[in-house]
C-alpha cells in the first residue's frame, strides 16, 4: 500500500493530493498537513455583513489554462465568474490616471502608452531608447527596476511598473528580478532582441488574445478549496506544524510517521528549516524572503457611491494615501452588485512592517484613503461609514522572487532528491494557476519516482 505525505494544505498542497488520489487511486494512504487550523493557504473566503468575500487571491488568469481546467474537472464551472467591463485607474501625482495601456507586467513598448502618467525626461528617454547600445548578457538576471529606470526612466518605474507588481508580488521592482518575474522578458533578451523596446513589443505582438482575462468563483475560492479536501480523500491534520523530514531508505520519515513519498508544499523558510536534514533543499530555500501585506475588506453603508472603475492601483511615489490598492468589488463583480457595496484595499509590500499597526488603525486608513479616492474621482466630500469590516493579514504571504530567483529554483529541482517533490509558491510563479500547474507537475512526478527504480526526471517545468 503506498504511503504519502502532502506537507501544506494551501492551494499547492490540495492541488497534489487530489492529483495524488485520481493517479494512486482509492487505496493509497495520502496524509495532509497543515499547521494553521484551516485549509486554503492564501486562497481564503471571510464573511463579511451577510456576504462571501475572498481576502487572499481574488482572481485568476483565465488566459493560462490550470485552474480554469481544475475547475472544470471538479463540476465548479456553473460557478465561474468574470469581471464587468470597468478597468482601474492609478493614483499618481495626487490624481486619478488611466492605466498604462497595452504594457507586459506595466512595462510599455512605447512612449505613447505612458506620456500621461511619466515625466517629460523620461519620455524622450524612452523615444530614444532603441538607439542606444543594450548591455545584456545571455543568461543574467537583474532587478526590473534597474533594468526599466535605466532603459525608460525612473517614473515609468514607480507610476506603471511598481502599481502592477505591487499587487501581484507585493513588492516593488526594484526587489524583483527580471527572469522569474518576466521569464518571456528575459528570453527575448537572451535571443538578442536589439533593445528593451523591440522586445516589449515583440511579446505584446505575441500576446494577443479575445475573451475574459480573469476568472473568480461565485461563492468565493472556499468551494475550490472545499472541493478538493472533498476530493483528495486524504487523512486531513489541521494545526499540526511538521518538524522535520529526514530520509529513511527508500522513502522518508515526517516526524516519526515513515511514508513512500512526500509533496512538500511550504513556504520557502518553512520548508528550508523541516528539510534541514536535506541540504541540498534546505540551503537555496534559506536564501528565499517573504513580502507581506494586509487586506481590509469593507462593507460600505447602501448610499455610498463608490467610482465608476473597477479599482485604484496607487503609484510608489504616491504619498497621499497609505494603501498600495483599492479594489470595487461590487463595481469589478456583476453577481456582487445588485445588494451591497463591497471594496478591498490592501496595504504593504516587501519590507514593509505592518506587524505594529493594529487592526483598527489598518481600518481608519483605510476608510479615509478610500473617501480621498472618492473625492478625486469626482464624489466629492463624502462620509465613508463601513457596516462591516474584515482585516486579513498575511505576514509571509508571498516569497520575494529576487534577482537570481530563477536560477536557485532551477538548481533546487535539479538537486532534489528521489521521492521528495515540491510544490508552491516559491517556484513557477505565485499566481493560482502557477502554484495548480507546479502542484500537478510535482504529483505526476512523485508518482513517478515511486514507480521507477531506475533514474528519474528532475525538472518539474
Amino acid at each position: 500500500m503506498t504511503r504519502v505525505a502532502v506537507l501544506g494544505g494551501g492551494i499547492s498542497g490540495l492541488t497534489a493530493a487530489y492529483r495524488l488520489r485520481t493517479l494512486l487511486g482509492p487505496d493509497a494512504v495520502i496524509d495532509l498537513f497543515e499547521a494553521s487550523p484551516v485549509l486554503g493557504g492564501t486562497l481564503r473566503t471571510a464573511e463579511l455583513d451577510g456576504h462571501h468575500v475572498d481576502v487572499g487571491a481574488e482572481a485568476f488568469l483565465v488566459r493560462r489554462p490550470e485552474v480554469a481546467a481544475l475547475v472544470d474537472e471538479l463540476g465548479l464551472t456553473p460557478s465561474l465568474v468574470h469581471p464587468g467591463v470597468l478597468g482601474p485607474n492609478v493614483l499618481s501625482g495626487s490624481t486619478l490616471k488611466a492605466m498604462a495601456r497595452p504594457t507586459v507586467m506595466g512595462i510599455p513598448g512605447g512612449p505613447d502608452a505612458v506620456r500621461h502618467l511619466a515625466e517629460a525626461d523620461d519620455l524622450a528617454r524612452m523615444a530614444d531608447e532603441p538607439q542606444r547600445p543594450l548591455d545584456w548578457q545571455a543568461g543574467q538576471d537583474m532587478s526590473i527596476g534597474a533594468l526599466i529606470g535605466d532603459r525608460f526612466g525612473r517614473s515609468i518605474v514607480d507610476r506603471s511598473v511598481d502599481p502592477m507588481l505591487g499587487g501581484v508580488y507585493s513588492a516593488r521592482a526594484d526587489d524583483l528580478g527580471v527572469r522569474a518575474v518576466v521569464p518571456a522578458l528575459a528570453a527575448r533578451l537572451d535571443a538578442g532582441a536589439p533593445s528593451l523596446t523591440a522586445a516589449v513589443t515583440d511579446l505584446l505582438a505575441a500576446s494577443g488574445g479575445s475573451g475574459p482575462v480573469f476568472g473568480a468563483l461565485a461563492g468565493g475560492y472556499r468551494q475550490l478549496v472545499d472541493e478538493l479536501g472533498h476530493r483528495c480523500a486524504a487523512g486531513i491534520h489541521t494545526g499540526v506544524a511538521i518538524r522535520q523530514l529526514i530520509r529513511a531508505g527508500s522513502g522518508w520519515m515526517v516526524d516519526d510517521t515513515r511514508y513512500d513519498g512526500v509533496v512538500a508544499a511550504l513556504p520557502a523558510p518553512v520548508l528550508a528549516r523541516v528539510c534541514a536534514t536535506v541540504p541540498e533543499v534546505a540551503e537555496p530555500l534559506a536564501r528565499v524572503d517573504l513580502s507581506g501585506s494586509a487586506v481590509v475588506s469593507l462593507a460600505l453603508e447602501a448610499g455610498v457611491d463608490l467610482p465608476q472603475l473597477s479599482g485604484v492601483l496607487v503609484a510608489s511615489d504616491e504619498s497621499l494615501v497609505h494603501a498600495k490598492a483599492f479594489t470595487f468589488s461590487t463595481r469589478k463583480w456583476n453577481h456582487l452588485a445588485a445588494d451591497a457595496v463591497l471594496v478591498r484595499v490592501s496595504f504593504g509590500r516587501y519590507g514593509t512592517d505592518l506587524e505594529r499597526i493594529e487592526d483598527d488603525q489598518l481600518i481608519d486608513w483605510a476608510v479615509a484613503d478610500l473617501a480621498t479616492v472618492i473625492a478625486l474621482a469626482g464624489g466629492g466630500e463624502v462620509r465613508v461609514g463601513p457596516r462591516d469590516a474584515v482585516v486579513q493579514r498575511w505576514p509571509g504571504g508571498l516569497p520575494r522572487y529576487a534577482p537570481g530567483h530563477a536560477s536557485l529554483v532551477s538548481e533546487v529541482d535539479r538537486s532534489r532528491p528521489p521521492g521528495l517533490v515540491l510544490a508552491g509558491a516559491t517556484f513557477d510563479g505565485v499566481g493560482v494557476p502557477a502554484c495548480v500547474g507546479r502542484a500537478d507537475r510535482a504529483a505526476r512526478q512523485l508518482v513517478a519516482d515511486l514507480a521507477a527504480d531506475g533514474p528519474r526526471s528532475t525538472h518539474l517545468r
